[in-house]
């Protein structure tokens, strides 16, 4: 080999060494941040040993009960697993409960996210399981659960067999009869507005089925497909890929064509069914694929019923907000109304859905 070429090459090869380490060291610092991303957002949002914990020091100090309550604090039949959590205040799992595939939800206060231990238990009962009060009668605590139900659903001729359906729920032991833990348990659930439309929607099929509650931890079925698409991002990675790149990958992870439509037609069916429920029109206010799931035979299944919201909720929301534009009288992603520019206020009515009624 000519000398000049015995030089050039001698120069090449460090210079493809520092390449090479330099790519190497990029890739071990990528996969570190995105190891101490995963655990520091997975140690924020993941909190269901603390919800344990609360539910079940109040179960055996006699303030809370429910039908789950003896399988997760005692006989361990009920257990969480996997974290499925999007927000710290909001606990998902999913878990086990004697043997069946199940989902866990629980809330967690603010005040808690900090500090989970046993001192913090105090302040949650106060806030939450605070009514109703010892001496409450049982015509006085239908009253409320009545009140309760109007102001949120308005005034409908079949809230009667609504509240006979909570009193139902609450009377865990079946003794025609709800103690104070049973009332405040099922009081406490109400504040929640998931497990209020579970409620309320108990007989749609395209709702998951609550099984079970201990305080206001409730237990419903799991759903095969929890998401519209299989693949979703944490969101420290979001920024890292290309959404073209995300929205393809979905594309190939999707169900088939003819499935898809199969699920499109059951969500059609449930927003239609919703808006002339039996107990009031609920409204679809975010459609985005994590809200809405299928089972394995491709049925339409709502995962999280937090997207759906009440025409009351809607209204009261919406009505005299302040606005400039259209778009500031929205509700949730979905849901919007006019804004009159006149006096610079939404006004009450929904345009979005645009159902007939």
């Amino acid at each position: 080999m000519p000398a000049c070429c015995a030089r050039q090459s001698g120069s090449r090869l460090p210079a493809i060494k520092v390449k090479y380490l330099f790519l190497a060291w990029l890739g071990i610092f990528v996969g570190s941040w995105a190891i101490y991303m995963h655990y520091s957002s997975y140690s924020e949002l993941c909190r269901g040993h603390v919800c344990q914990m609360i539910i079940c020091d109040h179960y055996r100090r006699g303030i809370i009960s429910g039908s789950s309550c003896q399988d997760l604090c005692e006989e361990g039949t009920l257990m969480l697993q996997h974290c499925l959590s999007s927000s710290p205040t909001h606990q998902v799992y999913s878990g086990v409960w004697k043997g069946k595939e199940v989902i866990i939800k629980c809330r967690i206060e603010e005040a808690l996210r900090g500090d989970g231990g046993p001192d913090s238990a105090p302040r949650r009962q106060l806030a939450l399981f605070d009514k109703p009060s010892r001496g409450t009668s049982m015509d006085e605590f239908r009253e409320m659960l009545l009140s309760f139900l109007r102001s949120c659903l308005g005034e409908q001729p079949s809230l009667g067999s609504l509240v006979a359906r909570i009193i139902a729920l609450a009377d865990v032991n079946q003794d025609g009869k709800v103690s104070l833990a049973e009332a405040k348990s099922v009081w406490a659930l109400l504040q929640v507005n998931e497990f209020l439309l579970l409620v309320s929607l108990h007989e749609k099929e395209h709702t998951a089925k609550l099984l079970g509650f201990c305080g206001d931890l409730y237990v419903t079925e799991r759903v095969s497909h929890g998401s519209l698409y299989r693949l979703e991002l944490p969101g420290y990675l979001r920024p890292l890929v290309p959404s073209a790149v995300h929205a393809q990958l979905n594309q190939w992870l999707a169900p088939a064509w003819p499935r898809r439509a199969r699920i499109t037609i059951g969500l059609l069916e449930f927003v239609e069914e919703i808006f002339h429920g039996s107990y009031g029109s609920f409204f679809l206010c975010d459609s985005s694929p994590r809200h809405i799931g299928y089972n394995g035979k491709y049925d339409c299944k709502m995962a999280d019923l937090e997207s759906v919201a009440t025409e009351m909720a809607v209204r009261g929301y919406l009505k005299g907000r302040r606005c400039e534009h259209n778009s500031d009288c929205t509700y949730g992603r979905d849901c919007t109304a006019t804004c009159d520019k006149l006096v610079k206020q939404c006004n009450g009515d929904v345009v979005q859905p645009n159902l007939a009624k």
